[in-house]
C-alpha cells in the first residue's frame, strides 16, 4: 500500500454523498449574514485497510515463484523451464525472483523442501492418537496419499524431476527418503527374524510404486492405492507372526 505524502489526505469513495466523486464536501455552510457558521457534522469514517507485514509479503511472493515452478516441471521439465517462465507464471519482476533466491535450482530446492515438510508434518500428525502400529502405517500412507492426490504438481516435482534435475535435488530426495526411513522404523514393529534395511525396502517400495502413479498421469488417484501399500507395509510383519 502506497504512503500518502505528508500534507495529503486518505479519503474514502464517498460518490453522491458528499459531493464529487472521491471527495467529500469539507466546506461548512455559511450563517446568517453571510458569515461562516462551523458546523459539526458527522461524517463516515474511511474504512482504510491496514498495510501488510513485509515479511508477509516476501513470503507471499515466495511461494507464488516456488509453485510456478513446480508448475512449469510438471508441464514441460526442470531443464526446458527458463527463469523468464517462472517470473511471468508467478506475475513477478524477474528482480523480485533474485531478490529472494540465487537462481532456478534453489528455487527448486525450496519448493522441494516445503512439500517434503508439508507431507512429513501430514504422516507424523496423522497415526499420533493411533496406539496400534497397524492403525499408524495405514494411516501414515493415507496422509501422503492424501497430499499426492491433493498437490500432483508438487508431488511429481519432488518425486520425479528431483531425481534428474541437479545433483544437488538427487541428494535432497535421497536424504528426504532416508527421513520417511527413520520415521517407518518408530512405526513398525521391531523383529529380528527380519532384515536390517526391512524399512528402507518399505519405504523404497512405496516410493516407487506412487512414483509410477504419478508418471501415468494418475497422481489425483493416488489414494487407490492405499489397501494395495498398507498389505506391502505390513505383509512382513504379520509374515513373521507379529499380527497382534
Amino acid at each position: 500500500m502506497c504512503r500518502p505524502s505528508k500534507g495529503t489526505r486518505k479519503v474514502a469513495d464517498v460518490h453522491g454523498k458528499f459531493g464529487a466523486p472521491g471527495y467529500p464536501c469539507f466546506m461548512p455552510s455559511r450563517g446568517k449574514g453571510g458569515t461562516q457558521a462551523r458546523q459539526t457534522q458527522k461524517r463516515p469514517t474511511p474504512s482504510i485497510r491496514p498495510a501488510l507485514p513485509r515479511e508477509f509479503i516476501a513470503l507471499h511472493k515466495q511461494r507464488r515463484i516456488m509453485d510456478a515452478l513446480a508448475e512449469l516441471t510438471a508441464e514441460q521439465g526442470y531443464e526446458a523451464t527458463k527463469i523468464s517462465d517462472i517470473v511471468k507464471r508467478a506475475g513477478v519482476a524477474r528482480k523480485t525472483l533474485y531478490d529472494n533466491f540465487d537462481g532456478k535450482e534453489e528455487v527448486f530446492l525450496a519448493a522441494f523442501d516445503a512439500g517434503r515438510d508439508e507431507v512429513l508434518r501430514r504422516v507424523e500428525e496423522a497415526g499420533v492418537d493411533d496406539e496400534d502400529w497397524q492403525d499408524r502405517v495405514e494411516a501414515g500412507l493415507a496422509a501422503f496419499l492424501g497430499f499426492v492426490a491433493e498437490q500432483p504438481t508438487v508431488a511429481r516435482m519432488c518425486m520425479i524431476e528431483a531425481l534428474s534435475a541437479t545433483p544437488e535435488t538427487t541428494k535432497r530426495y535421497e536424504d528426504s527418503l532416508e527421513t520417511f526411513v527413520e520415521l517407518t522404523k518408530q512405526t513398525l514393529p521391531k523383529d529380528e527374524r527380519l532384515p536390517d534395511t526391512i524399512a528402507e525396502t518399505l519405504v523404497g517400495g512405496v516410493a516407487w510404486i506412487v512414483y509410477q502413479q504419478i508418471r501415468r498421469g494418475e497422481a489425483e488417484r493416488a489414494e487407490d492405492l492405499l489397501p494395495e501399500l498398507t498389505e506391502f507395509m505390513m505383509a512382513p510383519y504379520l509374515g513373521a507372526g507379529l499380527a497382534e
